[in-house]
């Protein structure tokens, strides 16, 4: 799969540059199947989000691009919420004290398993909602797991970009307020292994099932279709973590 490296830094200020559509901020979805690198590829925008809103470089010794990739809860004993299967992640809250840039993870408003493309109206209601009126939202993350949802909110401020990552982000039905879709994509088999080798091989089975809904939803919605960027999560070409692989997008200018 060939494709064209571009930095994060230069997407950034894309989408900064353009008019909020959902209040005061600018929606961002990273779409695509479990396992390609969706998690990693919002960190890292939502990093060089925050560094181009102070400098070009970002600050000073860092790496604007590095962005909190997914955490692997199962594989550190030292976290209480440590899950063997879908743990949970790590999560910028952002727009507090000035931020830029907060990601919102579909996977933390989900109910189980079952809620793969149901938990929408959850979204709606106390994310988006909020958000056009210009007002934080919150939500309740849910513990994988205890599979309930945990008691203490989390507040979704309405910061210039919210970045909304997961399966089923860039569907059809918010697609006119998305001032960027992002689809992610890897080969199916690695795929599979990052996603047993994250959540346990005694997950297998509902992982299955998963990435059936996912194919069905996918080819009906025709996410990739419509998406502004396709992004290659599983590249052969070299690069750093400042950039990534573009392999396609139908609107998002060359």
């Amino acid at each position: 799969m060939t494709g064209t490296l571009e930095s994060y830094a230069e997407l950034a200020a894309r989408v900064l540059a353009g008019p909020p559509l959902v209040g005061r901020s600018r929606l961002v979805a990273v779409d695509g199947p479990s396992g390609a690198g969706k998690t990693r590829f919002a960190g890292r925008l939502a990093a060089a989000l925050e560094a181009a809103a102070t400098t070009p470089a970002g600050p000073a010794g860092t790496d604007p691009a590095a962005g909190p990739a997914r955490t692997n809860l199962a594989a550190d004993p030292a976290r209480p919420d440590v899950a063997a299967g879908r743990a949970g992640r790590a999560t910028p809250t952002g727009g507090a004290g000035g931020r830029v840039a907060t990601v919102v993870h579909t996977d933390d408003l989900l109910d189980g398993w079952d809620d793969q493309l149901t938990f929408w109206d959850r979204l709606e209601e106390s994310v988006l909602g909020p958000l056009r009126a210009g007002r934080p939202g919150t939500h309740h993350r849910y513990d994988w797991l205890r599979a309930e949802f945990g008691p203490d909110p989390v507040v979704v401020d309405p910061a210039p970009v919210v970045v909304l990552e997961g399966f089923s982000a860039a569907r059809a039905a918010v697609r006119p307020e998305l001032s960027l879709a992002v689809f992610v994509v890897a080969p199916a088999d690695l795929r599979l292994d990052r996603a047993l080798s994250r959540d346990g091989a005694a997950l297998r089975p509902h992982l299955e099932r998963w990435r059936r809904t996912e194919d069905v939803h996918f080819r009906a919605d025709r996410t990739a279709d419509h998406a502004d960027l396709v992004v290659d999560g599983a590249p052969a070409v070299p690069h750093d973590t400042r950039h990534y692989v573009r392999i396609g997008g139908a609107r998002w200018p060359a």
